[in-house]
């Protein structure tokens, strides 16, 4: 490649043109590109680093609520998902079919997954016996095929990668308790490691999985005002129970049905990021997933190979020792201010800066990519002073995304305000609904803008009004937006 194709280009910027912004930083900060297949991406490694922190720190978590990562065959016989009528409907616009093996032509088809209900259903029934055989509580990472139409990186592709917990429960109850107490473990952790403020409740019966009883999501603003789901957890009752016939002997030696539950999270939760906190000079990535905490800029003048190179990488060493990620960028070709200018755009949470002056001064510069604010730090108080300032600009990107998504909610009390700012501002809409899918439908066709979650019931907030359509009396507030 030549020295000139690497310098950074200009960016357009995310007032200018959101979905042109948010495509040329997938492509210039080296995250994924497009595949020859059509609908389909390559993740590359920088890309795929933020994924593997994400994996990293979501696998812990679910492993300490007690469950265990298992895999399951790519491949579902079509008649699998034949047994769930309302399952099979749900999906079959976009299940890709395998019906030849080598030279043969399949007796039965088979879908590539698009979700594995059908197929860990099926495993169920052989597993379980006994109560003593429950809870069965198992998660999976692997990837997933859905025959999009309209496709964008990371946020909607026609393979993607993701995990997704199958659970199966002796109780109702159990099922319902695990159901929530995912969605509190997804909330708690987008929040917490990707600094993306989100909101949670149940889904619309017109927008639930196809065959559960009840779907629950986190919901994030991005900084266009549309939202994302970032997150769903199902209850599925013992409709696939029934369905696959995973039953078992209570302890009265009755048989029983089980209670189950699925919940995922893929592969878009790297789009949430660059949308939430990008900004025109690129991506701000929090430190928690960031593939790149620390970046180590030695000044190269003079005799800097001797003189500063050594102390940077001594800083270097210092750092790795408290186990952040940090690199030193000593390539001769670039000057340092192409450096800072590469490594703002690719989002890396905070800069060092090294010359002859501050190895005479005994100390460096250091730049936050979030504020792009400078401070000189001494020798010796590196060990000390990084890991807070990262764990600031953590603490700041969450701030600053939560103050957007409160300035853009939108307690709203006419439909005609509704569609104005549907309009305008876009962002969440809180109104009240009647229920009915009707009402439903008809705001999501003449606004685009659909029922992200319906909201649990707030002591502070106000408990009855009338529909933002219809004008029936109701007791169901929602938030409404125009979502990916």
């Amino acid at each position: 490649m030549k020295k000139d194709d690497r310098f950074v280009k200009q960016i357009t910027p995310k007032s200018a043109d959101f979905s042109k912004w948010y495509l040329e930083m997938i492509r210039k900060a080296e995250l994924a590109d497009y595949a020859p297949m059509k609908g389909m991406m390559v993740i590359r490694p920088y890309g795929y680093a933020i994924w593997e922190n994400i994996q990293r720190l979501l696998d812990e978590r679910i492993k300490k609520t007690g469950h265990s990562n298992a895999y399951f065959p790519l491949f579902i016989p079509e008649s699998f998902l034949q047994k769930e009528t309302e399952h099979l409907k749900g999906f079959s616009p976009e299940v890709a079919w395998v019906t030849v093996g080598g030279s043969e032509e399949l007796e039965e088809r088979l879908a590539v997954r698009p979700t594995s209900e059908a197929i860990i259903g099926n495993m169920y029934s052989k597993w379980i016996k006994s109560w003593r055989d429950l809870p069965v509580l198992i998660n999976q990472w692997a990837n997933i095929v859905r025959w999009e139409k309209v496709t964008r990186p990371f946020l909607r592709t026609t393979e993607f990668l993701w995990q997704e917990g199958h659970t199966a429960h002796g109780t109702e109850q159990e099922a319902v308790d695990e159901t929530m107490m995912i969605l509190d473990l997804y909330k708690e952790f987008v929040e917490t490691e990707l600094a993306i403020p989100v909101v949670s409740g149940k889904k619309s019966e017109m927008e639930r999985f196809a065959g559960a009883s009840d779907t629950y999501a986190i919901e994030a603003l991005m900084s266009d005002g549309k939202a994302l789901q970032m997150g769903t957890s199902h209850f599925l009752g013992q409709h696939f129970s029934e369905v696959f016939n995973i039953r078992y002997e209570d302890k009265e030696q009755n048989l029983q049905y089980v209670w189950q539950t699925s919940w995922g999270v893929s592969t878009r939760l790297v789009g949430a990021l660059i949308m939430s906190h990008g900004d025109d000079s690129g991506l701000r990535l929090p430190p928690n997933v960031a593939p790149i905490q620390v970046i180590i800029v030695p000044i190269s003048i003079g005799n800097w190979k001797e003189d500063v190179l050594p102390a940077a990488k001594d800083i270097e060493r210092e750092l790795l020792q408290l186990g952040l990620r940090v690199k030193i960028d000593d390539r001769e070709e670039f000057t340092p201010g192409w450096k800072f200018s590469e490594w703002e755009m690719r989002g890396v949470p905070l800069r060092i800066e090294i010359g002859p002056r501050d190895i005479k001064n005994k100390h460096v510069i250091s730049v936050r990519r979030d504020t792009l604010e400078k401070e000189q730090i001494p020798f010796s108080e590196l060990s000390e002073r990084i890991p807070l300032v990262l764990q600031d600009i953590q603490n700041s990107l969450f701030e600053s995304a939560l103050k957007f998504q409160t300035e853009n909610t939108h307690d709203v009390q006419t439909y005609d305000e509704f569609q104005k700012i549907m309009d305008s501002q876009r962002g969440f809409i809180k109104v009240f609904w009647c229920g009915e899918p009707l009402c439903e439908r008809k705001i999501k066709d003449e606004t685009m803008a659909t029922i992200r979650i319906v909201l649990p019931e707030d002591p502070h907030d106000k408990k009855e009004g009338h529909c933002i359509l219809c004008g029936k009396d109701s007791n169901k507030r929602v938030l409404f937006a125009k979502a990916y």
